[in-house]
Formats: structure tokens, sequence, C-alpha cells
């Protein structure tokens, strides 16, 4: 009986806890949606309209191309990696990625990465978490490119206060980032002495029999093992020289996606204005409280475009139009992609890069 009230006990703080988290990222959704309702209230929609059915046509859809192509470049940055562990597809990897991205746009919380791995592993049969241990690192790479983007521009260009104040937290972060990398290249080499090992040894044992409790941690351990076998596998000086250098050749696209835009809708932005804009508003991109980042994204375009002479409602108008061409044609490909890969038989492609 004492046991049984130990249990019962033991239950409500672990609930309690979990209402409280959903509470709090309730709250925190609702005071984003209530600055955001604040901010849309002070808008010239009126005006901002005006200046997009006024676009230069020319310069959008070459905006909207080279947005597209930097989706790309991030797919061939994921294939490098994926490639590794048996994935050797490189259409394969970029049509996840265009459909990652895509969902990216009506889902929350970046929810089409993950989505990438169950396409990616259901379409090649490689273990979901050795593709998720690739995805993590094509992502951190794109944290890299940023940061090291962030710590360029705030040391050579006249960027607001808000962003300058950055400069040596992102240099330090740079140093710090190195100085990670190159421990994952090391502690990678000596991991996968023992990979092929582990790989080749039963797993019966640890996902079949026992009690219930037994079996997950056993499943949790092997999720985890896969894990850092996929990391131990793909952990390169080259690999991750040509990840680097890719993920400066997407941001430099998204660079040139923000300035084209900015001029078709008559916002006249120096260099530094366009970074500027670039670098607040991809500040979100580690978590999105809503889908496609509306919202948040105008707000951020507009504090960082103003210090450098734009209209504000002129700058609303290019966001608008910003976000437009990056969530119309990559969510309507994406989204058209997405159930190819739900209905693919398992393992079924798994040929060579093409």
């Amino acid at each position: 009986m004492s046991e049984a009230v130990a249990v019962t006990s033991g239950a409500p703080p672990e609930k309690s806890r979990s209402a409280l988290g959903r509470i709090l990222r309730i709250a925190l959704v609702l005071a984003v949606i209530a600055l955001l309702i604040a901010f849309a209230r002070t808008v010239n929609w009126h005006d901002a309209w005006t200046s997009i059915r006024n676009a230069d046509r020319r310069w959008i859809a070459l905006a909207a191309i080279v947005n597209l192509l930097s989706i790309a470049v991030k797919g061939v940055r994921w294939w490098i990696f994926l490639r590794r562990i048996g994935v050797r597809g490189l259409w394969l990897a970029t049509r996840a990625t265009l459909a990652g991205a895509g969902l990216n746009n009506v889902l929350v919380a970046n929810g089409g990465e993950a989505a990438r791995v169950v396409f990616v592993s259901r379409a090649s049969g490689v273990p979901a978490g050795a593709v998720f241990a690739t995805l993590a690192l094509e992502r951190m790479f794109d944290i890299v490119g940023y940061v090291v983007l962030l710590a360029v521009a705030t040391l050579t260009l006249p960027l607001p206060p808000a962003l300058a104040r950055w400069r040596w937290p992102a240099a330090a972060a740079v140093v710090i980032i190195l100085a990670l990398l190159w421990l994952l290249v090391v502690r990678g080499r000596a991991r996968r002495a023992g990979a092929l090992e582990r790989a080749a040894a039963p797993v019966a044992q640890v996902l079949v029999g026992g009690s219930w409790g037994e079996r997950l941690r056993g499943r949790i351990r092997h999720a985890a093992g896969q894990f850092l076998d996929g990391v131990a596998m793909v952990a390169g000086v080259r690999r991750f020289s040509a990840a680097f250098l890719l993920s400066l050749v997407a941001w430099g696209m998204q660079l040139a996606t923000y300035a084209w835009t900015a001029r078709a809708a008559g916002v006249n932005l120096p260099l530094a204005g366009s970074v500027a804009t670039l670098l607040a508003v991809n500040l979100g991109f580690l978590l999105r409280a809503t889908p496609g980042n509306v919202g948040f994204f105008q707000l951020a375009y507009a504090l960082a475009a103003v210090p450098f002479g734009a209209d504000r409602d002129a700058a609303i108008a290019a966001s608008l139009l910003l976000q437009t061409l990056q969530i119309i044609p990559v969510t309507l490909l994406g989204v058209a992609m997405a159930p190819e890969f739900l209905v693919r038989r398992k393992g079924s492609d798994t040929g060579a890069a093409r």
C-alpha cells in the first residue's frame, strides 16, 4: 500500500510541471501575438499595399529565383553529410530540404526540419538516428554561417547599436565554434573505430524483452548511439570545410534576395542596411512562434531598415513582398513534394548522386 501511495503521489508533480510548461509556452505565444497586433495597428497599410503593387517585377523574379537556389545550396550542404552514411542521392537531399522548407512555412517551431529526417529515412532505409545526426550538423553550419556573418558585419559595417553591440560576443562565438568543430573531428575519429562493431551487434535484446522501463531505456540508448555514431561517421575536416563554404554561399544568396527585393519595392538601402535587415529578421530562426514567422518578420525588418533612412511603411511593404516571395513558391513546391516521400517505398531512393 505504501508503495502504491508513493507512486500515486509522485505523478501530480510531473503533470503539474508539464502543465506549467504548456501554460508558459501559450503565454509567450500570446505575448508575441499581442506585440505584433500593437505594431500592426501603427502601420499605414494603404501605402504599404500601394508600394507592393508598384514594385519592379523583374527584381522580384530575380530575388525569387535566388531564394530558391539558396535552399538548393542547403540541400547540397546536407548531402555532403548524408552520403557518408549511405544516402548517395543529391536529388533526394535537395527535394527533402525543399519539402522541409515548405512545411516550415505552415508549421510552428521549425516542424519541417523533423519532417526532413522522416522523408530521407523512409526513402533511403537509413536509420533515423543517423539521418538526424547529419541534419543536426547541417543546421549547425547554418548557425555557424549566421554567427560569422554577424561577427564580420559588426566589425566592418556601420550597423545599428542593437546589432553592433554583438560584435565581440559574435567574435568569441566564432572562436568557440571552431574549437567545438575541431573537437568533433578528433572525437569522431576515436568513435569511428568502434562504430562498425556496434552497428553489427544484435539489437534484439535492446529493443525486445525485459520490463517496459528496460525496453524504453534500451531504445533511448540505441537511438543515442545511432546519433553519436552518425556524427562520428560524418565529422571530418574536408566535409566541415565544404559545409562552411556552402553556408557562406547560402547566406550570400539570402543577402542578395533581401537587397533585390528592397530595390524592387523602392526602398534604397545601403549594403549595411541589407545586412542589418537580414541579421535582424533571422534572429527568430531558432524558434518560430508563428507559421512562416509572419508578424515578427515585418517588425524586425522595419526596426532594422528605419535607421538607414527607410520610410517605415515602405519598409513594411518591402518586408511583406520579401516574405511573400520566400513563402509562396517554397511552400507550394515543398508541400507538393511532401506526399511523395510519405508514399515512397522504404529504401527505394539510395542511388548515386545525380
